[in-house]
């Protein structure tokens, strides 16, 4: 056989083995759908689903319980007769955590927002209408409580027949408490509803605790060595 092509061919042959080793080392990621009923995963280095949806779901659910029976809070001016709708304007959702939510923080927003437009309680102003009066007033959210500020913006959403008297904020706050390399960390959703004629702000909240063992991933590390 001649050198060359010898050489050729045995290159090739140790490249398709280095190939086939590789994809054989390689893991297959596998997923399966979560059935109602069954627990979803719990994050080992930070919040996810299992903390974020019943502190939506509590909070929510409290304000909500707030004014079903058509009770308004204290200084309501609006014009609509006492019991109707509550028109309210839902800005997002703040992180003021210690962790980066990412994509939860998109999610939140839509589940708050979701819960409220199905109770019928609220008249709220579609996400689409606020972002948009908000990019043509060039302002950010938390720059409504300047009392000019609040004028432009609240103008804006009139002239696109979206009048409201209530702003809605929902914030994300986290407290640490270390042991070591154990922690344990505080998750507080609040939602805070402050009526624009008047100032006067309602809140509610919810909080879970959640540990984070370092100690336990540390001796699992050891048994599998």
């Amino acid at each position: 056989m001649d050198r060359r092509c010898f050489l050729r061919t045995g290159g090739l042959g140790l490249l398709g083995l280095g190939v086939l080793a590789e994809a054989g080392c390689r893991s297959q990621q596998t997923a399966h759908v979560v059935q109602p009923g069954e627990s979803t995963t719990v994050g080992s280095h930070a919040a996810g689903a299992e903390t974020y949806r019943p502190l939506v779901d509590q909070t929510v659910s409290e304000l909500l319980a707030r004014h079903s029976h058509g009770i308004q809070p204290a200084g309501f001016t609006q014009g609509t007769a006492p019991g109707g709708p509550m028109r309210i304007c839902f800005i997002g959702v703040e992180n003021r955590s210690a962790e980066e939510i990412g994509d939860f923080k998109e999610q939140l927003y839509e589940q708050i927002d979701g819960r409220i437009v199905q109770s019928q309680v609220y008249q709220p102003v579609s996400r689409r209408f606020v972002e948009a009066a908000l990019r043509e007033s060039r302002l950010r959210p938390d720059e409504l409580f300047i009392p000019q500020n609040m004028r432009i913006f609240t103008a804006r959403l009139e002239q696109m027949g979206q009048p409201f008297d209530f702003l809605l904020y929902a914030t994300l706050t986290s407290g640490t408490t270390r042991s070591n390399k154990d922690y344990e960390r505080n998750y507080l959703l609040t939602l805070e509803m402050i009526n624009v004629r008047t100032g006067q702000p309602e809140k509610v909240f919810c909080e879970i605790d959640k540990k984070y063992d370092a100690s336990a991933r540390a001796k699992l590390r050891d048994l599998g060595r």
